[in-house]
């Protein structure tokens, strides 16, 4: 397969991580989870620049790793959920790989996420409507910068994982 990149899109839970590393396996891709990057470089975990710092420089940091790590090719990379909020994050992520969102239904969210306690942004006391909220705002913007849209509710990684790379070929 001729094309740089991937990059999984979408909500919390929703199996970019999980997803992501089988896929770059079966391509021979270098796996890099976007989060883990910023971790590495914070030398702290996400709760922890979010509830020191907040979202806004959360985000900040998160478009200078993209800015820095999409010089890479031959990557699949699992993206923040929150990484459509912003343009220029897109930009950057669109002119440097096929951009595939992984979907799922709120209620599949609530159900792999309910006893997280590190995504800062749905730790609350009401969850469900946060999170029914977010994917709903989240949704337009996952579909508009996305080239595949695969749904995630039901298969297993490895499953859908095949189904990108099948839906991949036919792109070609």
């Amino acid at each position: 397969m001729d094309f740089k990149n991937i990059s999984l899109i979408g909500f919390m839970g929703s199996g970019k991580s999980t997803v992501g590393e089988i896929l770059a396996g079966r391509l021979g891709f270098i796996f890099i989870d976007l989060d883990r990057i910023i971790e590495l470089s914070e030398e702290r975990e996400i709760r922890d620049v979010f509830k020191r710092d907040g979202e806004k420089y959360f985000r900040e940091l998160e478009t200078k790793v993209i800015k820095k790590i999409y010089k890479n090719k031959k990557c699949v990379f699992a993206c923040g959920g929150g990484v459509v909020k912003r343009k220029e994050n897109m930009h950057v992520i669109k002119n440097n790989s096929i951009v595939i969102y992984l979907n799922i239904t709120a209620r599949n969210a609530l159900d792999r996420l309910r006893n997280d306690k590190n995504r800062p942004l749905i730790d609350v006391e009401n969850k469900k409507e946060v999170i029914e909220k977010m994917i709903k705002e989240r949704d337009i913007l996952y579909r508009k910068y996305a080239d595949i849209v695969v749904n995630n509710d039901k298969n297993d990684p490895g499953q859908t994982s095949n189904e990108i790379i099948t839906r991949l070929k036919v792109q070609k």
